[in-house]
């Protein structure tokens, strides 16, 4: 999968001419990469994705990282009450790319019983409108489906990230009054651009995609679906449909290997991705990159997992995917080679049914995995 043509490359002090689609890096000038470990497993699957990446930029010429850590999340808000500090938004918009791990503990709330979601706010502060869910099925029995092999699932959720119901999430509410309502909210701009996204994404892969809505009940979809419809006259060469979300769950569990990008909705995508991951062998497989004009973060698709943090039984997978996707991200041709490599090294390893963490039914501890996929790059 290609991220080339649905973004625009990250701004660098660097010479550039707008009119073109990379960015010329002085030789000496390294990638800076913002990393927010977060909390729970955060801190122990990003150790593996950064492992993974200092294996692969060793073996790539011309390819040089440069990681600036900063403290973000539950434990900074415990700190100083704030788990997305003003200092590190700032360090995020000057970074090249942003690599987060999962961010947010149950027990640590808002005074409103809201949990933290620092992670959210940094989409939104960044305008990472696009967020990407990959789901890939790498072997045969990670799938709780019958009969599928390696490779039989592939698609790629494009969801919304900053309108939908999400964007309801901070309104004032007084519990009092006996009702609370939460706003659907699709736009016009925002309908456009994740259309266009999708299609671009599609043009690139199989020439599929599929809107999903629920545009037979609700007037916001019906909205969206007539946005869908005009973007997508403007590729002709990708082939469209439509469906219902709760139709789409039904289709995922039977014929997931229909689909190559779906685009839908904040909340719908949140749901669907993660019953996708579940196909796949669960969350600890899938990876997630949001992402807008300018900047863009990746992260596992996971959350903190308190119940298993500290223990080294963490999947890092997800995380090492999402730095692949981080590398590609960056459109530079030392760069997409070290994805690729980095992608050719998990396929690898987990093309060995023993090659397995926890999750997946093996036994082998979080920094195992790594070691393996780094030394397979």
């Amino acid at each position: 999968m290609s991220l080339t043509e649905m973004t625009t490359v990250p701004q660098m002090q660097a010479a550039r001419d707008p009119r073109l689609e990379t960015t010329v890096v002085p030789e000496s000038r390294p990638w800076r990469i913002a990393v927010l470990r977060g909390d729970g497993i955060g801190p122990e699957v990003i150790a593996e994705a950064l492992k993974v990446l200092r294996a692969v930029a060793e073996k790539t010429p011309g390819l040089h990282l440069q990681f600036e850590e900063h403290s973000a999340g539950a434990v900074e808000f415990l700190r100083q009450g704030n788990p997305l500090p003003d200092n590190v938004i700032e360090a995020c918009r000057q970074a090249d790319a942003i690599l987060l791990g999962a961010m947010g503990l149950p027990s640590v709330r808002w005074p409103d019983g809201r949990e933290l979601t620092p992670q959210i706010d940094l989409r939104e502060q960044l305008d990472l409108y696009a967020g990407l869910r990959p789901l890939r099925l790498y072997h045969e029995r990670d799938t709780p489906l019958k009969g599928l092999g390696a490779g039989a699932i592939d698609l790629v959720i494009v969801r919304e990230n900053c309108e939908g119901l999400f964007s309801a999430r901070l309104s004032q509410v007084n519990p009092a009054s006996g009702e609370v309502t939460d706003t659907l909210r699709i736009t016009r701009r925002g309908a456009e651009r994740i259309c266009r996204a999708a299609f671009q994404l599609a043009r690139q892969r199989r020439r599929r995609c599929t809107l999903v809505d629920k545009a037979n009940v609700l007037p916001s979809m019906v909205f969206f679906r007539s946005i869908f419809e005009e973007v997508g006259r403007e590729y002709p060469e990708v082939e469209r449909d439509h469906v219902y979300v709760d139709a789409m769950a039904l289709h995922l569990l039977r014929q997931p290997g229909r689909f190559d990008v779906v685009v839908t909705e904040n909340m719908f995508g949140d749901i669907l991705s993660d019953m996708g991951a579940g196909l796949v062998g669960g969350m600890g497989m899938a990876p997630s990159a949001d992402i807008g004009e300018q900047r863009a973060v990746f992260q596992p698709a996971h959350g903190t997992a308190p119940d298993i943090a500290g223990k080294g039984i963490a999947n890092p997978v997800a995380a090492i995917l999402s730095a692949a996707l981080l590398l590609e991200w960056l459109k530079q041709p030392e760069t997409r080679q070290a994805a690729d490599r980095v992608r050719q090294a998990v396929e690898m390893v987990l093309a060995d049914p023993a090659n397995r963490t926890p999750d997946l039914g093996g036994n082998l501890t979080t920094t195992r995995m790594g070691d393996l996929i780094a030394a397979r790059v």
